[in-house]
Parts: C-alpha cells; sequence; structure tokens
C-alpha cells in the first residue's frame, strides 16, 4: 500500500474556499465602505500641499563678438557633461543660497517653516515629557533650512542640459516664489564669481606687466650688446656674414673646378688626335675656329680643282702637281692651328687650377671664421629666445589685463545659466489627491478582507476535503486458533535463544528448537474468509524490542478506495472478501508497514540485506517504490553480484553502474536511471569489472553522504551480506532490515549475527502479500 503523509490525504477545496467570500459579501462590504469613508475623511480634511517647479538652463553665454579674441574658442565653454550639471546641481542646494533666499522672502517668520512660532499644546507636552527634541535647542536658521532641505527637490533632467528646481509649501504663491528666488540667487552668485574672477585677474596682470616690460627691455639690450662684442653681422637669409661668404666661395670653386677639368679634358682630346694623325673635324673646339673653317673650304675647293684638271690632264702635269702642292700646305696650316688651340687648352686649364687653389684657401680661411661665428650665434639664440618668451608673455598679459579691464568698466559678466522655465502658481494641490487615495483605500481594504476571509476558511478546515485517490487502511477478519497463536516477540525471542543454546552445546538447530515456528503458507493456499457478520477486531498485539516493531496483525491490503464527501456517514459493513495475507511468523513486517517506519522515523538510509538469496531482494524494491509512490525522493543501490534488485526495475542489466562508478568509468549523471515502474530512482550493479571496483571499496562511505544529500531516502540492497559487509553504508539516520520468504534457520542465524554484531534496531521485513496500490501508472506496467 501507498504510505502517504496525513497532508497529502485532503485536499483543498477550491469551490467551497471561494464560496466563503459569497457568503461573508455583507461583512467584506461594510469593512470596505468603512475603511474607504475614514480614507476619504483623512483626504478631505489633511492640509492642503502646492509644488512649482523652476528649469534653469546650464549653457555658455558668451556671445561670438564678445569672446576674447586671443583664447581658444572652446576654453571658456563649461564642463557640461553629467559630473557638470550634478556640480551645479549642488551649488543651487547649497546653504548659502538656501541662506539667502530664506532671509529675502523672510521664512523664519512663517509657521509653516519654523515650528516654535506656533506650537501646539501637544507638542509642548511631548516636550516637557522627553518625548520629543525642544526645536528651541536648534538655531533659528537651521530650523529653516532643515524644512526648506525637507520641501526642495533638485535635480538634473535626464539626458539634458536643464535643472529643475521643485518645491513644496502650503501657500501656492510661495511654493512659486521661492524656487524662482533660487534660480535668481544661483545666477547671481554665479556672476558675482565671474566679476570677483575678473577683479582679481586685473589685480593680478597690472604689476606682472609692469615688471615683464623691464625684463624685455634688459633681454633685448643683452642680445643687442652680444652681437656688437661676438661681430656676428647679420647678411641676407638671416645668417651671418661669415656663413653667407662661404656659401658663396663654396659655389665658385665648384664652378672653377668643372671648367678646368673640362679644359683639361678638351686639351687632352686635341693632342691625342694630332698624335695619332686621326681627323681633327670631329672635335668642337677645332671646328669652332674661324680660321681652320676658311682653311677647309680652301682644301675643299682645291681638291675640286685636282678633280676637274685629272679629267683632261695626268698626274705629273705641272698644274696638277702646283694644286697637290697647295693642300698639302693647307693641311700642315690646320693641324698648325690645331696645335694653337690645344696650346689655348692648356692654358686656360692651368689657369682655372690655380684659381681654383686660390679659393680652397679662401674657404678654409672662411671654414674657420664660420665655425666661430656658429658657436658665438649659439649665445645670441639663446639670449634672443629668452627675449622673444618674455617679450610674447607681456603682449598676453597685456591683451587679458585691457579685456579684464574693459569687462570690469563696463560690467559686463555674462553667466553659464539662464532661467529656461520659471515657476508658475499652482492651482491645484499635489496632495492630497482625493480620488487616488480613496481608490487605493478600497482596493487595498477589499483585497485584505477577501485574503483574511479566505485564510480563516482554510484554518478553519471547511475548505478541505479528501483527497482523490486517499485509500484507508481497512480492518482484516483472520481466523487465528487461539492454541497455535504466539506473540511474535516471543516467538523470535524463543528462536534466538535456541539459537544460542545450540551454538552453545554445539547441536543442530531443528533438533534443538522444541517448538518450530509454522511456515506462512502460500497465498493461493490461504483459505478466504467470508462471513456476513462483522468480526470483533482483535486487541493489538505489544510492540516490543525494535527488531520486532510492527503494527497489529489485523491489518491488511486496502479492500475499497474512499471517496471524498462532505459529511462523515457510517461505514457499511463490507462484503465477504477473500484475503490472501499470510500470518506473521517472526514478527515480521510488510513491504507498507517497513515503508511508512522509513517514512515516519526520518531514516535517510535504508539497509536491506537478503540471506534467502535473489528473490528476498524484492523487499527493497517495493519498500523503495512505495516510499517514492508517497512523494519521497528515493534512490535504490544494487549492491548484489547478480543484480537482482535493479535488473527487475530496469528490464536490463546492461546499464553502467556502482561499479563504473567505482573504477571512476562513470559520473554521477551517467550511473543513475528512473525506474521503469515508479518514480523511484536506481543505480545498478554496473558493467565494470568488479575486481577493480572493489579496490576502490573505500569510497562507499563517500558515494552514500552524497547520495544521502541529494535524495530523501537511499536505499541499499546488500543481498546476503554480513555485518562486515555492510559497515561501510552506515550513517546518522539509517534502518537496517533483514528480507525474508521463509521463517527457516538461515533466516534465524543472519537475524542472530546481525544482532550480536551491532545492529539490535533490525526489523524484518517480508515481501510476501504485496500487491501494487491503486491503477497503475499510465505508461508503465507493474512490476510487483
Amino acid at each position: 500500500m501507498s504510505v502517504q503523509s496525513a497532508a497529502a490525504d485532503v485536499d483543498v477545496d477550491l469551490r467551497q474556499l471561494f464560496a466563503s467570500l459569497g457568503r461573508n459579501w455583507l461583512r467584506i462590504l461594510v469593512f470596505v465602505l468603512v475603511v474607504t469613508g475614514l480614507a476619504f475623511v483623512a483626504a478631505s480634511f489633511a492640509t492642503r500641499h502646492y509644488k512649482a517647479q523652476t528649469q534653469v538652463e546650464i549653457a555658455p553665454r558668451e556671445s561670438v563678438y564678445t569672446r576674447p579674441a586671443s583664447s581658444n574658442p572652446d576654453s571658456d565653454k563649461p564642463i557640461l557633461d553629467e559630473q557638470g550639471v550634478a556640480t551645479q546641481v549642488q551649488i543651487i542646494s547649497s546653504n548659502e543660497i538656501l541662506k539667502q533666499v530664506a532671509q529675502k522672502l523672510g521664512l523664519s517668520r512663517l509657521p509653516e517653516f519654523d515650528e516654535t512660532i506656533d506650537m501646539s499644546s501637544l507638542s509642548r507636552v511631548l516636550i516637557l515629557l522627553g518625548l520629543k527634541n525642544d526645536p528651541m535647542d536648534v538655531p533659528a536658521d537651521e530650523r529653516v533650512l532643515k524644512k526648506m532641505r525637507e520641501k526642495l527637490n533638485v535635480y538634473g533632467v535626464e539626458k539634458t542640459r536643464i535643472i529643475a528646481i521643485e518645491f513644496s509649501s502650503e501657500d501656492p504663491k510661495l511654493a512659486a516664489a521661492i524656487p524662482d528666488a533660487i534660480a535668481a540667487a544661483y545666477i547671481a552668485g554665479q556672476g558675482a564669481a565671474k566679476s570677483e574672477s575678473n577683479t582679481a585677474a586685473a589685480d593680478f596682470l597690472a604689476p606682472e606687466i609692469a615688471d615683464l616690460s623691464k625684463q624685455v627691455r634688459d633681454a633685448e639690450a643683452k642680445v643687442a650688446a652680444y652681437r656688437s662684442q661676438s661681430d656676428l653681422l647679420m647678411g641676407g637669409n638671416n645668417s651671418t656674414l661669415a656663413t653667407q661668404q662661404l656659401a658663396e666661395l663654396s659655389t665658385e670653386l665648384s664652378r672653377v673646378r668643372a671648367n678646368r677639368a673640362a679644359a683639361e679634358g678638351t686639351a687632352e682630346s686635341v693632342r691625342k688626335a694630332l698624335q695619332n694623325g686621326g681627323s681633327l673635324d670631329s672635335l668642337p673646339e677645332v671646328l669652332s675656329s674661324d680660321l681652320i673653317q676658311r682653311l677647309r673650304e680652301r682644301q675643299v675647293e682645291l681638291r675640286a680643282n685636282i678633280a676637274d684638271l685629272s679629267t683632261t690632264l695626268l698626274d705629273n702635269h705641272p698644274r696638277i702637281r702646283a694644286a697637290k702642292s697647295q693642300l698639302a700646305d693647307l693641311d700642315a696650316q690646320i693641324r698648325s692651328e690645331a696645335q694653337k688651340i690645344m696650346k689655348g687648352l692648356a692654358m686656360q686649364a692651368d689657369a682655372a687650377k690655380a684659381r681654383e687653389s686660390q679659393l680652397v684657401a679662401d674657404v678654409n680661411t672662411l671654414k674657420a671664421a664660420s665655425a666661430q661665428a656658429g658657436e658665438q650665434q649659439v649665445g645670441l639664440d639663446a639670449l634672443q629666445r629668452d627675449a622673444a618668451a618674455k617679450r610674447q608673455q607681456l603682449e598676453l598679459y597685456l591683451t587679458n589685463y585691457r579685456e579684464a579691464a574693459s569687462r570690469q568698466d563696463r560690467n559686463y559678466i555674462p553667466v553659464d545659466a539662464r532661467i529656461a522655465s520659471p515657476a508658475s502658481v499652482p492651482a491645484e494641490p499635489y496632495f492630497p489627491k482625493v480620488g487616488p487615495i480613496v481608490g487605493a483605500a478600497a482596493a487595498a481594504s477589499l483585497l485584505l478582507a477577501a485574503v483574511f476571509t479566505l485564510l480563516r476558511e482554510l484554518f478553519s478546515g471547511r475548505a478541505m476535503r479528501p483527497a482523490r485517490g486517499a485509500r484507508f487502511e481497512p480492518i482484516d477478519e483472520v481466523m487465528m486458533p487461539p492454541a497455535a497463536y504466539q506473540e511474535p516477540s516471543t516467538r523470535l525471542e524463543t528462536a534466538v535463544a535456541t539459537e544460542r543454546a545450540n551454538r552453545t552445546a554445539d547441536v543442530s538447530w531443528p533438533e534443538t528448537v522444541t517448538e518450530t515456528p509454522a511456515r506462512p503458507r502460500p497465498a493461493a493456499e490461504v483459505e478466504p474468509v467470508a462471513t456476513a457478520e462483522p468480526v470483533a477486531e482483535p486487541e493489538p498485539l505489544a510492540k516490543s524490542e525494535p527488531l520486532t516493531k510492527s503494527e497489529p496483525l489485523t491489518k491488511s491490503e486496502p479492500l475499497t478506495k474512499s471517496e471524498p464527501v462532505a459529511e462523515p456517514e457510517p461505514m457499511a459493513v463490507p462484503e465477504p472478501v477473500e484475503v490472501r495475507r499470510p500470518r506473521s511468523v517472526l514478527g515480521e513486517i510488510d513491504v507498507e508497514k517497513a515503508a511508512e517506519k522509513l517514512i515516519a522515523s526520518g531514516a535517510a538510509r535504508a539497509i536491506f540485506v537478503s540471506p534467502e538469496g535473489d528473490e528476498a531482494a524484492a523487499s527493497a524494491v517495493l519498500v523503495a517504490r512505495e516510499v517514492s509512490d508517497a512523494g519521497l525522493r528515493v534512490l535504490l543501490l544494487d549492491l548484489t553480484a547478480s543484480g537482482a534488485a535493479s535488473r527487475p526495475m530496469l528490464d536490463s542489466g546492461l546499464f553502467p553502474g556502482i561499479t563504473n562508478l567505482l573504477a571512476s568509468q562513470a559520473q554521477f549523471s551517467d550511473v543513475i536511471h528512473g525506474d521503469l515502474y515508479s518514480d523511484c530512482h536506481v543505480i545498478p550493479v554496473g558493467t565494470a569489472d568488479p575486481v577493480r571496483a572493489m579496490r576502490a571499496a573505500d569510497r562507499l562511505p563517500i558515494i552514500m553522504q552524497s547520495l544521502t544529500t541529494a535524495y530523501d531516502l537511499v536505499v541499499v540492497e546488500c543481498g546476503p551480506a554480513d555485518a562486515q559487509g555492510i559497515s561501510r553504508l552506515g550513517g546518522e539516520a539509517t534502518e537496517v532490515f533483514l528480507s525474508m520468504l521463509e521463517a527457516d534457520d538461515e533466516v534465524t542465524q543472519a537475524a542472530v549475527k546481525l544482532i550480536e554484531s551491532g545492529y539490535p534496531d533490525l526489523t524484518l521485513v517480508t515481501p510476501l502479500g504485496h500487491e501494487p496500490p491503486g491503477n497503475p501508472v499510465p505508461g508503465r506496467r507493474s512490476a510487483a
């Protein structure tokens, strides 16, 4: 049977719960009307407060026509970022400005700002009793400033350079006059600050200008004296005379060297042509001579005559011989003239060489003079820089002084702020708003009354009904022969005592036991109880040691499901049914009682030992499912060698499990699987090598601690283990169960060993006679 808590056996009847609102409508309506009326009266008689707002724009007010010409156009701009606007907000709400406004408007004479002017009798009594601070202990200015700060709100409008000044007052005219006065005082203060800055600047610049004028004159005199002493005459291009001459001589030297080289080259060409007998017509210097040109022309005429005479005369003719003689003379004259040209070129090259030597000497002399002038120029430049810097500073000071003096004389001080929107006298109060206050009071009172009514109905129990599917334990009518009946605890104690005596006398168990407990018959052999008359319920068996903790043996499986009813009715006599429940033999309990015991004790671990083998492991599976059906988070850990506990829950033994986790082949998320037939989780044996896994058996306590933290109950099926084998699995809130199918000596010996090994609270549990409760979950098949 499914074990459920008392809270899970009932549900909230929502229809009955919300019907209570209709039954108590008059009470709710009266409460809402009373609260709404009180809110209306309080809002109607409350003091009216008016609020007005003045907006100030923070922006540069300097005109382009009056901005100083020597300054950067962006240099006078104020810091208009978020921090700059926040700074101006703090300045506007400063004590200095508020004091000026309070004095200007005479706020200290108004009771609204000074409670000592018209103090009520109640306030005086509270002051005398020490329950309220005496306002007279605070100076009048401080009292006024405190009240102004309570009514004042200065803030920067988001994403703009606008500062809003809000003020609330009981007088609408005063509510508009105070923010305007604050804005005017702020602008006047900014103008006074700028005027003071201009005056301070003029007072500072006047003596500085006088000192700088004298320093400039001294510096320029030093420059002139140093130039005259150093003979640093300035030439063109702002350079000394020696440097300029050196540049000119260097240019002339380069030209002379080029001419000399050209003359030497030409003379050498003519010389080679004369020596080798080559043609002189290719030399430009020879061709440029007028004499040689005339000789060449005469030579051409003679050759033409010789050619004409050769047509009629022989070569030895006197005329031809005379012409040839003249032609040879012309060649000699041309060569003689070429030699003269060559000598002229050689003389020209010698002259250029002599000129070059002279220029080299002059350049060397000017180099030394220029080096000396350069050294002297360094000192002169330093004096000139000093004089120029002082002159520039003097000019800047003069310009600033004239501008500051002119602004001071004309009283022109542009302030970087203006009133963008002056405050207007409010016509309606901002507090109290009668409509919203009354509406909010009505809604809140309605909600509170409804919640109070629902909670009262809920706590009274009238809105509760039995939960759907709740099962009640009927009474089993079992025929029990008086002679054969014996207390369960007595029978188990007898068997334990007999086992100990057998160990002492070294006699086997069957021969020593004087009375062997009757084995429970299979369910098929239990005779049905059929009776038309109700049988008196026998008294419950007295509970004994923890080993035999059990409920009365008269309880059995539920026969019928109870349907929710509005009013209790007398229980009808049940029809005769067939009960297939074996009787307790050694004080064992069934699966339902084991689940109830685990839930009632709040156990975190349940260790099941099955000395009879794999078939008895069904107890752990059924108990785990039963507790899981009760709504707890349950995990079954299978430590049997054959996987007898996890295989029915997963329909396979090939899933990774505890051996894989111990062998470090898987993680927790890989070895935890869901039961196919319930909400229980299961860790199977696994597929890793058991020998390798047992090497890490010391990790079992850590694994158990982790599982206990994650789950409400961890059920461990250990198979036919002994006390030493389950020692690593125990901990706080641990229950040990011994699964049994038949009350034989094997079960008794295992129980005795566990009790003697330090588990006196051992509980026997049997899966026989268990039936799954209710209808199976859709999509699942029964595994019982």
